[in-house]
């Protein structure tokens, strides 16, 4: 007998960028498109929905998981890199030494706590940082710099002088990959839908070639993209490095409060 109770769909968020669509592209099949609503955001507003609940699970900035008590990790994928990942830069008319003032992105928390960590790490430049807003990218010249990501970072590419890959930067600072966004829950889910969505998470990696023949991006060759610059699979190295961030991510907080005292 039919009680006409509607199961409750999971409630699921990914980024609205170019990098993520081999990890969506498996949503479209019946198995997991019953069971899930897809939303897409940008990473900062998926994290913010993560956190007051409006969703279930997304692919949210790692840096989200020092501020989820509940984090669950899903799955074995995410967006990584093991050098050049292309989309997550500091660009500038100047080379970046003689940055003076860097703005940055407003649509990633990841990315922005990284650009901080490397000025203070690696650089070892202390320029003025400013928060950017929509349209950022334009006060990008002379001494002011501008962090950007995603895929009008591609295209920003094609405009600065200067280029400074936050990913390639990590791996020569700390020989490790980093992780940019994971699969992550705020509450306990069925493992039987886990596999399910794993399994759909992960069969878009099999046509690398196919997605990208689809997108018209003049500005860069996204099947490059796909294959040489993101990692898809999150093993124990990315693990690492991803463990590594969380820590700098506190140490970096911890002193940023001291000299706030």
């Amino acid at each position: 007998m039919n009680s006409g109770i509607k199961k409750q769909k999971i409630q699921v968020g990914a980024v609205s960028y170019l990098n993520a669509l081999p990890l969506i592209e498996g949503f479209s099949d019946e198995k997991i498109s019953t069971e899930i609503d897809l939303h897409l955001e940008t990473p900062a507003v998926l994290a913010s929905k993560l956190q007051s609940g409006e969703l279930d699970l997304a692919l949210v900035p790692v840096a989200v998981l020092n501020q989820l008590p509940n984090a669950a990790i899903i799955g074995d994928y995410g967006i990584a890199s093991n050098g050049e990942v292309a989309s997550v830069c500091i660009f500038s008319d100047a080379p970046i030494e003689e940055i003076e003032t860097l703005i940055l992105d407003y649509q990633s928390r990841t990315s922005v706590m990284l650009a901080q960590i490397l000025l203070k790490e690696f650089w070892k430049i202390s320029p003025k940082i400013n928060n950017g807003t929509p349209g950022f990218e334009q006060n990008i010249s002379g001494k002011t710099a501008g962090l950007v990501i995603g895929d009008r970072a591609l295209k920003q590419r094609k405009k600065s002088a200067y280029c400074y890959d936050l990913a390639k930067a990590w791996k020569e600072h700390t020989n490790l990959p980093f992780v940019f966004a994971i699969w992550v829950s705020n509450k306990s889910l069925p493992s039987s839908f886990i596999d399910t969505f794993n399994a759909a998470t992960s069969s878009g990696l099999n046509h690398l070639k196919s997605i990208a023949d689809k997108i018209n991006f003049p500005e860069y060759d996204i099947y490059t993209y796909y294959t040489k610059n993101i990692v898809y699979s999150i093993n124990e190295e990315m693990k690492a490095g991803m463990s590594l961030y969380l820590e700098k991510i506190k140490e970096f907080q911890k002193a940023k409060s001291i000299i706030n005292d």
